[in-house]
Formats: structure tokens, sequence, C-alpha cells
């Protein structure tokens, strides 16, 4: 997705970037753009090629071929050190550190001074729910804390010197309902502060509700890119329905959801079901063959493609690590 800004450069922009080890090519001429003041999510299975191509952004790793600028500038020049926040994949913190010394150290390597740090420290403590009521976690021990809270604190330290873009590697891996609800807060607060947050994952829920675009990567490759609206129209959902069931209405309607001169394909949710039309159905037909089976039905809805159904048509079931959902 290209979109730009009269004013603005790119909050990143890579031109056809390739990197391989060995025998193995992780990323594969990949390019994209994003503008300033999106939340734009690097979605794909693990092995995809999401880690290197972060890593390349930041300078970590250098690319074989190809060019990366971020804010306008060539990725690792030195004026981007302090506008750009990375969270890693790999959650590194001094486990028997006190997490304000911990945030302060992070925040002094940034030049904050201790008093701008402290005051730093404070608003995230509270906005992550770090420190509330009577309870002071910044006094702990970050090996003391359960393993969402310190990926809290780490989010802490990468937000303390105020970024202009931030950039999440994973972001909600482990973290429980409560404490990924209160990251995902955390982002859309900057969306509206006008931050760019550029994240990885492979959780799809996350990345439906919070992402103005995205782009899905499989075996080191863009299979697709663009804003969720676009991608949606471009893979259809006219020919898609749901089905929610009351009583035994799922176990009275699998004759029809196996008819495959109705039914393409479904996805089984319980007492719920996503359905693809075969080629020549129509939706009326489907309604009618549920009815005529005293099928009961609580709700009968076209339904957009979803990021889920999306993702799963360009990278294909193989390609999802067990276990992975993305509905929401």
């Amino acid at each position: 997705m290209t979109v730009t800004s009269p004013t603005l450069p790119l909050a990143l922009h890579i031109d056809r970037v390739r990197k391989a080890y060995a025998n193995h090519v992780a990323v594969r001429d990949v390019s994209l753009s994003v503008p300033p003041g999106t939340v734009y999510g690097l979605l794909g299975p693990n092995g995809a090629g999401k880690t290197t191509t972060i890593r390349m952004m930041l300078n970590i790793l250098r690319p074989d071929s190809g060019r990366i600028t971020m804010l306008g500038l060539p990725a690792g020049h030195s004026d981007l050190l302090n506008r750009v926040g990375y969270l890693p994949e790999e959650r590194g913190l001094y486990k028997k550190m006190q997490v304000r010394r911990v945030l302060r150290f992070l925040g002094r390597l940034k030049g904050l001074s201790g008093a701008d740090a402290d005051r730093r420290i404070d608003h995230w403590l509270e906005r992550l729910g770090l420190r509330s009521g009577g309870e002071d976690w910044s006094q702990a021990r970050v090996e003391d804390l359960s393993r969402g809270m310190q990926q809290k604190v780490q989010f802490a330290g990468t937000m303390l010197h105020d970024p202009e873009l931030v950039v999440l590697d994973e972001p909600f891996s482990g973290l429980d309902p409560v404490n990924a609800q209160a990251l995902k807060d955390s982002v859309l607060d900057l969306r509206r502060m006008g931050r760019t947050v550029i994240f990885s994952t492979h959780v799809m829920d996350a990345a439906e509700r919070m992402c103005d675009a995205v782009a899905i990567i499989a075996r080191g490759e863009i299979v697709a890119d663009g804003s969720l609206r676009a991608l949606k129209s471009q893979y259809g959902g006219a020919n898609r329905v749901l089905v929610i069931f009351g009583g035994n209405g799922r176990d009275l309607a699998r004759p029809v959801l196996e008819d495959r001169e109705l039914v393409a394909r479904f996805e089984d949710l319980g007492q719920q079901v996503e359905i693809d039309l075969a080629a020549n159905a129509q939706a009326q037909t489907l309604l009618q063959a549920l009815v005529a089976r005293e099928v009961e039905i609580v709700r009968f809805d076209r339904l957009e493609a979803s990021l889920h159904r999306i993702f799963l048509d360009k990278v294909g079931a193989t390609g999802v690590e067990a276990g992975v959902s993305g509905h929401g």
C-alpha cells in the first residue's frame, strides 16, 4: 500500500529488500510503504520473515539488497535512535533489578534526565495498571512480576522517550486477555496522538481490531498488502454468510452444511458457522434448506471476509501454527 502525505515523509518505506542465510531465503524482494499516523500490521505464521524484516528496518541486520528508509532517513541513521521505539520479540529485562530502576536506566540510555525519566515512568506505570490504588509494582523486582506484567514494563521502557515510530515484534505473545487489552488500548492511544505503530503478529483478532492496514507475509514474500477495507473488498464476502444456531440446530444443520451444491466450505465455531456458498448457490436457498430441516436459527447474516479468512486463503492452513485462531 502506498499512501503519501503532502508534508510528511513515509514512516517506513521498504524497496525490494532481500535477505538470505546460507541456502535459505528469509525475505524475498519485499516492498511496502507505511504512511505516518498509521497502525500497520505485519502478519504471518512463525518463520514467515516478519522478525527478519523488522531487524533490517532497525539496522540490526543488513539486507543483501534493496533499500529501507524510516521517517525519511536511511535505516541505521543516527538521528533515528531517539525517534524510534522498539519492543523485540525476545524480552530482555534485568530480572534482579527493581522495576523503577530498570525503567530509569532505559530512559537514561535515551538521553532523559532523571527527573524527566521518573515523570514518564509514573505516567506509564499508571497507564498500564502497574501502579494503582495501594499497589505500586515499581518497587518490586522484575523477577517477582508475572510474565504479562514484565511485558508491560518492557513496553513502558519502549515508550519512555516518546518515539514517533513504535515497532513491536509479537507484542501480544503470552499475554492474558486483560494485559493484552491494556496494550491494545495503549496502541490505539498512540494512533490518536498521530504516532505510527508497526507490529508483527500471527494473532488475527488483534490485527483486525487495531490496524489501518496490513501486509501478509508467507515464506518471505508479501502475499497481500493494503488497507483492511481494500483487502476485504478485494477478497470478497458477497458469497459468505454467518449462521448462529439455537438448541440442537447445529446438529440438524449438518446435512445442509455438507451439501456441496450449497456450501463450498464452512468454518465450525460451535454454535455458529461461517459459510462460503458454492459457486451458483444463493443465501436465500441455503436459508430455505435449513428451515426445511427445522433448524433453529438465532442469526443469519451476510458476512464480509474476515482477516482470519483472508490470512488462511493467502497463507494456507498448513502455514498457521497449531492453536492460533484469530477470531474476534
